[in-house]
């Protein structure tokens, strides 16, 4: 062999030595002498933390509950720019390759010409789907080769088109925003399939490096990554030059919204049902994929509800509305207060006690104990002044105050609950549990108990009408006594100081006007069982004594159940358990559990129709009726009014034939209230919550609510009195508009 052919035969093996031991070293990883690789089944199931996202009734994301943020979506859910841009930018030859772009890598390796390094789209993915650890030089070189045995199956079990949505829906666009989906809403508050081309460029030049190129901290640097990839789509085709030069000199046009649990609409409802219902589901149902409970944070689920985002906005535009003018009103009388925001009559000991109930409740006492802080410590700590950022009417403020003056500020805003629900259907259209959830995280819809006052009253007068007495039956206005199981008299006092006592007069006005007396009178016919017994029958769960005093509403009972129960009465005497979630959905859309609500027939149709003739009187001249005047509400509405000892608590809760709401709105503890029965009654602090939100409702056309007239049963008996106008010519005089001091509790 001459020289010359041993010479050719040496750069011939030369050249392809180094080819047949890459070929050879990709044959082996294949075969898995390297370490494993992923099976057929998790590149066709592959592992991802997928958000659960949680639907109102009219499909408008509520919110979502994560440990990241992602929600998929497919391929057809994607504006062609975003796709364009992507294949300009990272993979110009993505739809001619099979996972692994050679011409690529080979400029990649020899650094000739190009844009990008190696990597296609799909290897990206497979980067992305099976990260990599901290690596030497050796085994990084074995996993990039990993990469590409994982691209090419990837490209063997998914289209071009499905690759393409799987990589867009892993990566993280940082600001809790890990897919397309998210980034889309958070940046551009917009959906995937509705990205204008500039903003499809600055998201997809993220992808080189998301934290580089942060369109928030770093906007030029992103809006500079933004014209590239918009250069490049003109380099392929994509955009024409005079389309460039149009978009390169637009700002970055962000509209920044991350997303937060206490943002968004029902932060309480989601929060609740996060926390109450949702947890205790899981527990209960196992994930066939990993063989554990659901997670909220990794599984995907969907949350169906019954909210109507329209109606919960109105709602909580109401809230907002009224109880930051019921707000500046308290505040300014705290400070005529030595006490403040505490009531007069609160002693310093009580107070001493308040203060160090809420102390030990909070987050910072338990982490000065845990660190091994003394009681001693711990209050002395809290009596030092720190900067902090608390809430105000006009927004957050920073300031400095003490931990101890921080807890004793943030008493001093009184609280709401406000919940509105269909009687038929007993779903609830919307949920209000307080006045700011990112400072005060209480639910006071479903969680919070408080003593309902003369919102009570309708359950006792029900006992009559099932009884057989009439709206129109005429009782005298006459202090009553009742003896109690331990042998006491219990008499309770109008809160008018006795006026119009000794004249005759009707249930329907002894109701409108919350007279003591005749519900004493009703109370002491069928007794504190027969009471009781009736009000678990409509749902009312919390724990109810056997006293006479619960007439006039001394037990606590939550916004949720008294809106509920009152729903009977407009649901033709049936009661229907309110339900809030109609369905739950695994990721890929499988019905994993439906809701139906429980119901009873508690009264018939016409007991119930009665009823709420009774109830009619409350708002058409009773202590409800600023509803007609202020609010301008001239429909049927039946209600109640409610206020507790001292004006501690205010409510209302009124009913119409398609919605039932009710309010309830007080301080946190029970001697933070108005001085006051003009503006702590129910008819000042929560009727106004009702009004403007029934206002808002049906201005909107939309939800098409109608006005309708509660409807007369067939079979109402003719000579059964519902109008009362002939007993109740002449006026009870004397009487507040809200007569509802609750005569103190056995």
């Amino acid at each position: 062999m001459s020289v010359n052919k041993k010479y050719i035969k040496y750069v011939w093996i030369g050249i392809w030595s180094p080819v047949l031991a890459l070929l050879l070293l990709v044959m082996l990883t294949a075969l898995g002498l390297f370490g494993s690789l992923p099976s057929v089944e998790e590149l066709q199931n592959p592992k991802s933390n997928l958000a659960t996202v949680v639907y109102s009734g009219d499909m408008e994301i509520l919110g979502k509950y994560y440990s990241e943020n992602r929600v998929n979506i497919r391929y057809a859910d994607l504006d062609q720019d975003v796709a364009n841009a992507l294949i300009a930018t990272e993979d110009a030859r993505y739809y001619e390759h099979s996972g692994i772009d050679f011409k690529a890598v080979a400029r990649a390796v020899f650094k000739v010409g190009g844009n990008g390094g190696g990597s296609t789209i799909t290897q990206q993915l497979a980067k992305m789907m099976f990260p990599r650890d901290k690596l030497n030089k050796l085994e990084l070189v074995i996993r990039k080769i990993k990469e590409w045995v994982i691209a090419v199956r990837l490209e063997r079990n998914y289209t071009k088109e499905e690759i393409m949505a799987m990589y867009l829906n892993r990566f993280d666009f940082l600001n809790l925003a890990v897919g397309i989906k998210s980034a889309a809403k958070i940046y551009y508050n917009t959906t995937p399939d509705s990205l204008k081309i500039e903003e499809a460029a600055l998201l997809v030049g993220m992808a080189q490096n998301p934290s580089l190129y942060n369109p928030i901290r770093k906007a030029e640097k992103a809006k500079h990554r933004r014209n590239v990839v918009l250069s490049q789509m003109v380099k392929y085709g994509y955009i024409t030059k005079a389309q460039f030069d149009s978009l390169k000199t637009k700002d970055l046009g962000i509209k920044f919204h991350p997303e937060d649990h206490n943002d968004g609409l029902a932060p309480y409802f989601r929060e609740y049902l996060r926390d109450n219902f949702l947890k205790s589901w899981c527990e209960k149902h196992i994930n066939p994929e990993t063989n554990k409970p659901y997670n909220i944070y990794k599984d995907g689920l969907r949350i169906y509800t019954t909210l109507d985002s329209r109606m919960q906005h109105h709602a909580e535009e109401a809230v907002a509305e009224h109880m930051s003018d019921l707000n500046k009103s308290f505040l300014k009388e705290c400070k005529t207060k030595k006490n403040a925001p505490f009531a007069w009559n609160v002693s310093k000991d009580e107070i001493e006690k308040l203060m160090l109930s809420a102390v030990k409740r909070s987050d910072r006492y338990r982490s000065l104990k845990d660190s091994g802080l003394t009681q001693t410590q711990i209050l002395a700590n809290f009596k030092v002044k720190v900067p902090m950022t608390v809430y105000s009417l006009r927004g957050d403020v920073d300031t400095v105050l003490s931990p101890w003056d921080s807890i004793k500020y943030y008493k001093s805003f009184l609280q709401t609950g406000f919940m509105a629900m269909e009687p038929q259907t007993g779903y609830v259209k919307a949920w209000v549990g307080g006045i700011n959830h990112r400072h005060y995280q209480y639910d006071h819809v479903k969680v919070s108990r408080r003593q309902v006052g003369s919102t009570f009253k309708p359950f006792v007068y029900a006992l009559a009408i099932q009884e057989g007495l009439s709206p129109c039956y005429q009782v005298p206005n006459v202090r009553t006594c009742i003896q109690t199981a331990d042998g006491r008299d219990w008499c309770p006092d109008n809160s008018d100081g006795n006026k119009g006592t000794g004249q005759m007069i009707t249930l329907r006005r002894a109701l409108a006007l919350s007279i003591n007396y005749v519900t004493a009178w009703v109370m002491k016919q069928y007794g504190p069982q027969a009471t009781v017994n009736l009000v678990k029958r409509l749902g009312v769960t919390s724990d109810i004594p056997l006293v006479p005093s619960i007439c006039l509403g001394t037990a606590d009972i939550n916004v949720f159940e008294m809106v509920a129960a009152n729903s009977t009465f407009a649901n033709k005497g049936t009661y229907v358990q309110p339900t809030f979630i109609t369905r739950i959905e695994d990721k890929n859309g499988k019905v994993l559990e439906e809701f139906v609500p429980n119901s009873d027939e508690v009264f018939s149709e016409e007991k119930a129709y009665t009823m709420i003739q009774l109830m009619r009187g409350v708002v058409d001249y009773g202590t409800g009726a600023r509803l007609r005047g202020r609010y301008k509400l001239t429909n049927q509405i039946a209600g109640k009014t409610g206020t507790t000892q001292y004006n501690a608590d205010g409510w209302f809760i009124g009913l119409t034939p398609d919605l039932v709401a009710g309010a309830w709105v007080g301080g946190e503890d029970r001697s933070v209230h108005f001085n006051s029965t003009a503006q702590g009654q129910g008819a000042a602090m929560a009727l106004p919550i009702w009004g403007k939100f029934f206002q808002k409702v049906y201005a909107d056309k939309q939800l098409k609510v109608s006005k309708s007239e509660f409807k007369k049963p067939k079979n109402f008996p003719e000579n059964l009195e519902v109008d009362c106008s002939k007993y109740d010519a002449e006026p009870v005089e004397g009487l507040l508009e809200d007569n509802e001091f609750n005569g103190g509790m056995d």
